[in-house]
């Protein structure tokens, strides 16, 4: 069994930035990949980023490419997502998971483990 818990959430204005971070106990992230993804109200959960356990490979959803940026201390078994030039339309619950496999894409469906969520409110 693995928890996940994000916590780093927050109201802040458009423009700011905040850092969620994600801790894993039971068994941890080796040999997996750590998504982060989000949920607005009414709207699909969305993919944002995802790591390599060994920190060797990240990718992004196009939507926060270069504002975002995913980290990886296995040493803390914690992951991070640096949000940077937030917009309102940022606002949502955010949440990391575990994939499934090795390799985790940007599927909702190739995670199975979840955190309960951050909320992340951007105002204008």
């Amino acid at each position: 069994q693995v928890q996940l818990v994000e916590s780093g959430g927050g109201l802040v204005q458009a423009g700011g930035s905040l850092r969620l971070s994600c801790v894993a106990s039971g068994r941890t992230f080796s040999s997996f990949a750590v998504g982060w993804f989000r949920q607005a109200p009414g709207k699909d959960r969305e993919f944002l980023a995802r790591i390599y356990w060994n920190g060797g490979s990240t990718r992004y959803a196009d939507s926060v490419k270069g504002r975002f940026t995913i980290s990886i201390d296995n040493g803390k078994n914690t992951v991070y997502l640096q949000m940077n030039s937030l917009k309102p339309e940022d606002t949502a619950v955010y949440y990391c998971a575990r994939s499934v496999g090795m390799f985790g894409s940007s599927a909702a469906y190739d995670y199975d483990y979840w955190g309960q969520g951050t909320q992340v409110t951007v105002s204008s």
